[in-house]
Order: C-alpha cells, then sequence, then structure tokens
C-alpha cells in the first residue's frame, strides 16, 4: 500500500513538473507584468497625490499675494505654478485670482495673458469658460470690441449660455449694434431662471434700449404655455 502511495505522488510530482515546464515561464511573467502594473499605479497615485499637493500650496501662495497686494509674488507663484502644475485644477483656479488681483490693479497687459492661458489649457472646462468670459470683460475695459466678440463666440458648456449672451449684449451695444445687442440679451434672460436676480439686470438692459420682454422671450423653455 505504501508503494502504491509512493507511486502517486510521484506521478502528481511529475504533473506538476511537466505543467511547470510547460507554462511556468508564461506564468511568471504574467506575474511579473500584474505585479509591475500595481506598482506603476501606486506610483502613480503618489505622484498625483504629490502633485496635488504642491499645486494646491502654490494655489495658496497666489492667493495669499492676491489678498496682500503683493502683484509681483502673485505673478511668481502663478508662473510657477503654471510651468510645474498646468494640468491640475488648481492652475486653472490660480489664474482666475490672479488676473483679478492685476486687474483691479490696472495691469491690464499683466491680466491678459494669464487670462488667455486659463481660457486656452485650464484642465476644468468651467474655468476655461470663465477665462474667457473674464478676457472678453479685459478687452471690452481696451475698447478692443472685435477681439472680444471672438473670444465670446467659441464653444461654452451650457450653463454659461445666459453669462456669454449677456456679455455679447454688452460689446454689442457698445458697439452701437442695438438690434444684435437686444437679440443677445433676450437670449440671456430667456436662458435664465425667473427667480434669479441676475435675470432683472438683464431686462434692466433690455429695459435701456427701449425693448420690451415679450410673452415669448420670458417664457422659460419647457414651462406650460
Amino acid at each position: 500500500m505504501a508503494n502504491h502511495f509512493d507511486l502517486q505522488e510521484q506521478e502528481q510530482l511529475d504533473q506538476i513538473k511537466h505543467f511547470w515546464n510547460t507554462w511556468g515561464t508564461l506564468i511568471t511573467w504574467v506575474l511579473i507584468v500584474i505585479m509591475g502594473g500595481l506598482a506603476a499605479w501606486n506610483g502613480y497615485q503618489f505622484w498625483q497625490g504629490r502633485q496635488a499637493q504642491q499645486a494646491a500650496a502654490l494655489a495658496e501662495a497666489v492667493e495669499a499675494a492676491a489678498q496682500s497686494g503683493d502683484l509681483v509674488r502673485v505673478e511668481q507663484a502663478f508662473g510657477d505654478l503654471k510651468s510645474g502644475y498646468a494640468g491640475t485644477a488648481q492652475a486653472g483656479q490660480a489664474g482666475l485670482v490672479a488676473a483679478k488681483a492685476l486687474a483691479d490693479a490696472g495691469k491690464w497687459d499683466a491680466a491678459k495673458p494669464v487670462l488667455a492661458w486659463v481660457a486656452e489649457k485650464a484642465a476644468d472646462e468651467g474655468y476655461r469658460a470663465l477665462g474667457k468670459l473674464r478676457l472678453a470683460g479685459v478687452l471690452v475695459e481696451e475698447k478692443a470690441y472685435d477681439d472680444a466678440l471672438a473670444q465670446l463666440s467659441g464653444s461654452f458648456p451650457v450653463e454659461f449660455a445666459a453669462m456669454v449672451a449677456d456679455r455679447k449684449g454688452d460689446v454689442l451695444a457698445l458697439q452701437d449694434k442695438k438690434p444684435e445687442a437686444v437679440a443677445e440679451y433676450r437670449r440671456a434672460y430667456q436662458a435664465l431662471d425667473e427667480r434669479a436676480e441676475y435675470r432683472r439686470l438683464v431686462e434692466a438692459k433690455l429695459n435701456a434700449l427701449g425693448a420690451r420682454v415679450d410673452a415669448a422671450s420670458a417664457a422659460q423653455p419647457g414651462s406650460a404655455a
């Protein structure tokens, strides 16, 4: 009986050896690839976390410098953030903060390239949209109306439709293009919720141009007739 068990064990060992000789190399490489992939993923997650932490620290530096009025530090910190961590959400947010600080100080020439970068390069589409809107505002201050309209003619997330139409109306009104301005203000009015205070402002602009908000313009999309 002992010899019978010994033979069975030997057969099992031989089968294991045969299996390993046939598939062992492949199994080893599969395990190496899996473990390497896990190590790479963990490394990437760690790197991403470090990137976010460092970007957040620079974004806080931009915010602090803006609050203290240190415009040299604002530009320096944002430059470091843009060059090292351009793909982070913090870069787009800090760009808007930096541009506002520069614009508030009347440094339009310094604010414009910051906003242009946010409008084109920010990782978040919402920040890109705000960058375009605020860049258009700076261009309006410089009376570069056609350039402002060019910024507003691109693609925007749907939630920005009212703001874009309102800003277009502002530019067209400054160009004495009253019918076009009224059309844009009406688009803005229609896109806004009837409870929004912003809607009252758009209505006031329409009134200033001698236009009235008719029933078709006042009706909200999807509302009952």
